[in-house]
């Protein structure tokens, strides 16, 4: 198992002050160099720590990216993306010095074609806003990854989350990119039909590369129904296993579920706290059904069958709207409830996912290392994918509790790929995998994706330090 080494990624390339001079030429006070800009944009929501870019370009359009980007490639300087700061794998840390170019402010809607289901948008947009923008057209888009993320770096990340288990990916749903290469360059990929042979896939290539092989300006997507209906449920069990095995069971009869999350015990009394909720501080599986009226009652039923197969108990129902989003609001504010439980803590997340059938062995070996290891947790995970998230709770100060912490992680990450797993279903390799991708992918794999870097980024300079070492 190679562990993962993010200080030996510390090459920082000093950023020449003719640059700085240019981009100021260029962009004038849309170039920061104020400390605590460049703080901002030198850390995102993981545990690893880097010295900050040199500074900081809001850009504002494609031309603007397009600019930044040839000037940098001009002197050789590493370039980062730069959305909603939510990333949880280093993803953004500038560990080789450079410029972060902030797109937060390419936030427009581009275009909605309603008949063919699709929206272009800028990347800057987060998916709260893309949904409030696109609501009176009886559409949404349905990628939930918790966090309000940009959806520049959702397609960078490809990135999943709660409705993974209907709607799939980012992957499957991002259709086409308008994206600014390593030398300032502006290409499109891809088209708005449903399907395509036409050459490489390049789409799909630049889905997933975390802003290491060009910088995403335009962001074609797939748009869906709202459904007729919609109805939530949670359900307590005495068990993590019982939970599971419900989940693994709902799944193989075919039960078209669109959300099913697990909430470890831990993690509901941290929710409770934080968002003065009364929960069976229990294992808890929270639920979600599309469609119409009738297949909704239908797939409810048949869950709520299962369930009490395995001994599931408080069955509760939220049918309003209000009601809904108080119990997924709290979901999603897990990860920060964990971090108040623990005042100063810093959350080591993992990622693994696993085949279905495979999910509750890796789950239940995993929690009982965990118990034993005597750091705090939390546990949640999209388990309709086979998808889940320990968070350990560690004192940023303590090398002792980040060490106990990372063994935790190999070990589950070694288990999840022994089981047919991946180490990161939807966060990302950023720095903090870069070790687990060798395992998982193999040297000779690896060594492809670097000779794919190499030739769209001969310079090294589109996130370098991410993913794989050069």
């Amino acid at each position: 198992m190679n562990a993962p080494s993010p200080v030996a990624q510390l090459q920082s390339r000093p950023v020449p002050p003719a640059l700085l001079d240019a981009l100021g030429a260029r962009f004038g006070a849309r170039l920061s160099t104020a400390q605590a800009v460049r703080e901002q944009h030198g850390r995102d929501e993981g545990s690893i720590s880097a010295p900050p870019p040199a500074a900081v370009v809001f850009a504002e359009s494609t031309q603007d990216v397009a600019d930044a980007m040839r000037l940098a490639a001009q002197h050789a300087v590493p370039v980062i993306a730069y959305g909603a700061g939510s990333s949880l794998e280093g993803h953004l840390l500038a560990v080789q010095g450079g410029i972060s170019i902030d797109v937060s402010r390419m936030n427009r809607v581009l275009s909605i074609d309603a008949d063919d289901l699709t929206v272009t948008a800028q990347p800057g947009i987060t998916r709260k806003a893309l949904n409030e923008a696109i609501k009176d057209t009886g559409l949404f888009f349905p990628i939930d990854p918790g966090a309000d993320a940009s959806i520049g770096g959702m397609a960078a990340t490809r990135a999943s989350g709660t409705n993974a288990v209907r709607y799939g990916t980012m992957r499957e749903n991002v259709l086409a990119l308008e994206v600014v290469t390593a030398g300032g360059e502006v290409i499109r990929t891809g088209t708005r039909a449903k399907k395509s042979s036409a050459g490489y896939d390049l789409t799909r290539l630049m889905v997933g590369s975390e802003g290491t092989l060009g910088i995403f300006t335009e962001v074609t997507l797939r748009l869906y129904p709202l459904p007729e209906a919609v109805s939530a449920a949670i359900c307590s069990f005495p068990s993590i296993e019982a939970a599971v095995r419900t989940v693994i069971q709902t799944i193989q009869l075919g039960v078209p579920i669109a959300r099913v999350e697990l909430i470890d015990a831990n993690s509901v009394r941290m929710v409770n706290a934080h968002s003065k909720l009364t929960l069976r501080e229990e294992p808890l599986l929270l639920m979600e059904f599309h469609g119409s009226a009738m297949s909704v009652k239908e797939q409810a039923e048949t869950v709520q069958e299962i369930a009490r197969e395995f001994g599931g108990q408080a069955f509760e129902w939220a049918s309003t709207p209000e009601e809904r989003t108080r119990l997924w609001t709290a979901r999603h504010n897990a990860y920060f409830a964990a971090v108040q439980s623990r005042p100063g803590c810093r959350a080591i997340s993992t990622d693994t996912c696993v085949p279905i059938s495979r999910l509750a062995d890796c789950l239940l070996e995993s929690v009982q290392e965990a118990d034993a290891s005597g750091i705090p947790y939390f546990l949640v995970g999209h388990v309709g994918d086979g998808n889940f998230h320990f968070g350990y709770l560690i004192d940023p100060e303590s090398p002792d509790e980040r060490e106990r912490a990372e063994a935790l992680n190999q070990r589950l990450v070694a288990r999840a790929l022994a089981m047919g797993g991946t180490c990161t279903g939807e966060h990302g390799v950023g720095i903090h995998k870069m070790g687990f991708l060798l395992d998982e992918a193999g040297a000779g794999a690896v060594d492809m994706m670097r000779a794919i870097k190499r030739a769209l980024d001969p310079q090294n300079i589109l996130n370098p330090g991410k993913i794989f070492a050069l």
